[in-house]
């Protein structure tokens, strides 16, 4: 008997969905982060904030590679005093470009989740603008979607109003 009362309360939220009409839209939340502009502005804004400092990194990896190359085709023939002299310079270099690549990465990284989440935001108005106007019940995304229609896929309806809300 409470197997049948478990089933019977299980399959009434199904039954009431099928019964009232329910509409059910899907956005695919990868698509509008590959082709939205928004995304592609953010994506050029970090590049060029972040370009001197990856600059400064790459000057300062190929200075560490020029004191490492020297250390072995001329440590054998330096005293042991300048070998020491060059083998502590090359250590304190990589450590700190260790560390200021680290640190470029984290800052990086803030910077990236700061305007994805401005954009995340602009996107769920969007798509709850989108759901409202066309009376959708529902909207899922590809994260949890298994399967989805092209019938209730409203991806382009959503980047076309976003393209034009640039």
């Amino acid at each position: 008997m409470s197997k049948l009362l478990i089933a019977g309360a299980l399959a009434l939220p199904l039954a009431l969905a099928q019964a009232a009409d329910v509409k059910i839209g899907f956005v695919s939340i990868a698509k509008i982060l590959n082709s939205a502009p928004q995304a592609e502005s953010a994506s050029k804004r970090l590049e060029q904030e972040f370009a001197p400092r990856k600059k400064g990194l790459d000057e300062a990896q190929k200075s560490l590679r020029k004191l490492e190359e020297k250390l072995a085709k001329d440590g054998a023939v330096m005293s042991e005093s300048q070998r020491r002299t060059v083998e502590n310079d090359f250590r304190n270099q990589a450590r700190e470009l260790k560390r200021s690549g680290d640190e470029f990465r984290e800052d990086f990284n803030l910077r990236r989740n700061e305007e994805l989440g401005k954009f995340q935001k602009q996107v769920l108005d969007v798509i709850n603008s989108v759901a409202k106007e066309e009376g959708f019940d529902l909207v899922v995304n590809d994260s949890a979607t298994l399967y989805a229609s092209p019938q209730i896929d409203v991806t382009d309806k959503v980047l076309k109003r976003l393209t034009s809300s640039r």
